[in-house]
């Protein structure tokens, strides 16, 4: 992921954000002139930027104001949580989207107000979103510090010239009601970034690989004669080649004739594939999963892709090939309804999510990215959680991969989560080093955390490079603890809710059409993981336990947290250190010679496997008892 600097003070003072929207009233007290402060609209991170100053009067704005729902965001979340929890008086009394607007959405009345006000202050209304989510606005630096009450000044910011509030922004006091929050202002780019481990433009699996878990002890090196010295005494097995479909059903769902018909998985990135439909034919024909009957992969890309320079695009083509790929091996009979974002931008990914929502043919939706807790403000977390709740109440659940850098501590200075997965309205799937067996099924399970180690220079010994990812989580700083999470230790949000395969030791085999040297455009398989892998399979199988409620089940996690037997608890160490893997030094070929390492299981920062909930796989991986849960 791309990731910024982050401080102390910016992460204590995003635990804000619970408070001011769990209140549910979008304005603070009334300002003198008979205006309300929207909370939190001044980022804190200009305290410790470097100020430039005034913001060119002339210079452009381009934000959006968001408008709130119909009862408030509060009102929102009881009806979200009610309908999701069995036993409620509500539980699967879903809305269509029609019925969501008449008695959530904003109303026509509240956009003709709050466009009058826009319009007087001399900005112009661009747009309106579906369901009167959003209200777009361009303008002048002039006439926003007119709309909005506050001076915007310019600032160095992680290296970059941004325009931001230099105090929190306003609204007259007889809109305050309607708005929920405004985001845009502060031109900072919020940047997501896909969990699936990166990749160079082509990679192929070295050999020796395995095709199974421990099927062959790394006791030579590739040319079958060269010793490989063992590992704290243990001679260890080479790392799976990458699971295939029938494995993963095996391991995880017995031997279910469950197959997912009647259901929709949607999967949002940023951008999308012009190759995906064929790689997935054909990836499904190569390794033996279910050919795709016609219409049951579908694609929903946006009109034109932007900030191309920023979000790395074949970077989440290979993010779309896994989700795709894995969702299809576990449910080959439930329909993928892909949506590409115009960007990685925030806004342009919240775009796709309230497509999902508006168009309401999905039951699950996967998403396999996100950015640190501490990056994230009131205004944007307001403004997914208006989707996530939308989804709730018309039976649509949420998944988002928990991050794939352990604690964050190494990668940010700072011990946090990850957002969304860290929202309380959605789940939070976090990971597993897995070990399955020659006949399909589930040997062992462990947290998913790798220390690297790599062969010594003179072959006999493994030299240690330290930590190198692990599935993230933790305790938010954003949200205190949900009600469905009572049982567990701490006043946060816990993070993960559980957990599959992720560790790229023990990965996925997938395939794509990928850029070889010379030029070569070609179809190539090889292995991949991260929680960008758990949370498609988790959708998979979650397709498989909606087959017979075609309704949908909303959010997910009071059904998780009350189940009985249907997680496996993960309790500490696998059978084994860790694998042998063997990587090409060029990417693709042994033409460049052949890299030995070692990578650990479980050692995942600060983050521990432990009996019952725990931070790296929340309450375990599913069994087929999750099938009669929904």
């Amino acid at each position: 992921m791309f990731r910024r600097t982050i401080s102390a003070t910016l992460v204590a003072g995003a635990t804000l954000v619970t408070a001011a929207l769990a209140a549910g009233g979008p304005a603070q007290a009334a300002q003198p002139d008979g205006r309300k402060a929207v909370p939190h609209t001044k980022p804190l991170w200009t305290a410790h930027a470097r100020h430039l100053g005034a913001a060119d009067s002339s210079a452009a704005v381009h934000g959006r104001v968001y408008l709130a729902p119909q009862g408030g965001l509060a009102a929102l979340k009881q009806a979200a949580l009610a309908v999701s929890t069995p036993g409620s008086a509500s539980y699967r009394s879903f809305l269509t989207p029609a019925q969501y607007r008449a008695t959530y959405a904003p109303t026509a009345a509240d956009v003709s107000a709050v466009r009058s006000w826009l319009s007087g202050a001399g900005l112009h209304v661009d747009g309106v979103a579906s369901g009167n989510r959003y209200v777009s606005v361009s303008g002048t630096v002039r006439g926003a510090e007119k709309a909005f009450g506050a001076q915007i000044g310019r600032f160095v910011h992680n290296g970059d010239t941004v325009q931001a509030p230099t105090s929190a922004l306003s609204v007259p006091a007889a809109l305050a009601s309607k708005v929920l929050t405004v985001t845009g202002i502060d031109t900072t780019p919020h940047i997501t970034k896909p969990n699936a481990s990166p990749l160079p433009d082509a990679f192929v699996n070295a050999r020796p690989c395995s095709a199974y878990y421990g099927q062959i002890p790394a006791t030579t090196k590739a040319d079958g004669t060269t010793p490989l010295p063992k590992f704290n005494g243990a001679t260890l097995p080479y790392a799976v080649c990458g699971y295939k479909g029938a494995q993963f059903r095996g391991a995880y769902e017995g031997g279910s004739t469950l197959t997912g018909a009647g259901i929709t998985v949607a999967i949002t990135d940023a951008y999308a594939s012009t190759t995906m439909a064929a790689d997935a034919s054909t990836y499904a024909a190569t390794n033996g999963d279910a050919p795709y009957a016609s219409g049951q992969y579908t694609q929903v890309v946006a009109p034109k892709f932007t900030n191309t320079h920023l979000c790395d695009p074949a970077g989440w083509s290979g993010e779309q090939t896994l989700d795709v790929e894995a969702v299809h091996a576990m449910a080959q009979g439930a329909n993928i309804r892909y949506y590409g974002a115009a960007s990685c931008l925030d806004a342009d990914l919240l775009d796709s999510l309230g497509q999902v929502v508006d168009e309401d043919k999905a039951q699950v939706v996967t998403n396999s990215w996100g950015d640190l807790d501490a990056n994230e403000t009131a205004d944007s977390i307001a403004a997914y959680e208006q989707v996530f709740l939308q989804g709730a109440l018309q039976g649509i659940s949420f998944l988002f991969s928990s991050g794939d850098n352990g604690d964050e501590l190494a990668n940010s200075g700072v011990v946090q989560t990850d957002y969304p997965a860290s929202d309380p309205y959605v789940t939070a799937v976090g990971g597993t080093s897995t070990a399955i067996g020659s006949s399909n099924s589930l040997s062992w399970q462990t947290g998913w955390g790798t220390e690297k180690y790599s062969l010594s220079a003179d072959g006999t010994g493994w030299t240690s490079i330290g930590y190198l990812y692990g599935a993230g989580g933790g305790f938010s700083s954003l949200f205190a603890k949900p009600a469905y999470q009572a049982q567990l230790p701490g006043t946060q949000r816990a993070v993960p809710d559980m957990a599959m395969d992720a560790d790229p030791t023990t990965g996925m085999l997938v395939g794509q059409t990928q850029l070889f040297p010379h030029r070569v455009v070609k179809y190539g398989e090889y292995r991949i993981g991260g929680t960008s892998l758990a949370s498609p399979l988790f959708a998979g199988m979650t397709a498989l336990a909606l087959q017979d409620h075609p309704e949908g089940a909303g959010l997910l996690n009071p059904a998780i947290y009350g189940s009985k037997g249907a997680f496996t608890d993960v309790t500490g160490p696998g059978k084994d250190a860790g694998n042998v893997r063997a990587d090409y030094a060029n990417g693709v070929d042994g033409s460049g010679g052949i890299l030995y390492s070692v990578r650990t299981f479980n050692q995942d920062s600060s983050l521990t496997v432990s009996r019952g909930w725990d931070d790296v796989t929340g309450l375990g991986s599913p069994n087929t008892a999750w099938f009669n849960v929904l």
